[in-house]
């Protein structure tokens, strides 16, 4: 999509991958304005400012560890992400608090319970596996961020997707 776009302003790019685009020159204000128009009516945004797109390149890379790896990283989250960007993880930390107004470890933390959601509503894992696949030292400690999220305990959360899914079947 966002290379048919390209195409039909005549901007030429060098590579367009996962919604970054990396352009091979500058673009008249005009082109950019009437990008950024037609990429809004196909529901994408134009992110042109520099500390926005590093915050963007964090949470794709929180995005992709939480939900798209079978096993999250061993080592720190914090040296994941640094590793990832090739940026001090202090700089990110404080961009990504800056653009977004929450932490990196919170972000983190609603992305993991997330997971626990997705894992409890669509998997036969039990919760001690849960918080084993997600690197949580106890099921306690998943349990407690569960709930300070969620506002339910994950077993109270299971057994109201359960209920649902059994009125559905009526």
């Amino acid at each position: 999509m966002v290379k048919k776009e390209l195409d039909l302003l005549e901007i030429h790019c060098k590579a367009v991958d996962l919604g970054v685009v990396d352009l091979s020159c500058d673009m008249a204000s005009w082109q950019l304005d009437l990008l950024k128009k037609n990429l809004q009516k196909i529901g994408l945004e134009l992110i042109d400012d520099k500390k926005r797109i590093m915050t963007e390149k964090v949470k794709t890379v929180i995005i992709q560890m939480v939900h798209y790896s079978n096993e999250l990283p061993v080592k720190k989250y914090s040296d994941h992400i640094s590793d990832k960007l090739g940026y001090n993880y202090n700089h990110l930390a404080t961009l990504f608090n800056e653009v977004e107004g929450i932490t990196i470890q919170q972000y983190i933390k609603l992305h993991k319970v997330e997971k626990v959601k997705e894992y409890i509503s669509y998997n036969d894992l039990s919760l001690g596996q849960i918080a084993n696949k997600l690197n949580y030292s106890s099921i306690a400690h998943m349990s407690s961020q569960f709930k300070k999220i969620t506002g339910v305990s994950p077993l109270k959360y299971k057994t109201i997707k359960i209920k649902r899914k059994n009125l559905e079947d009526l």
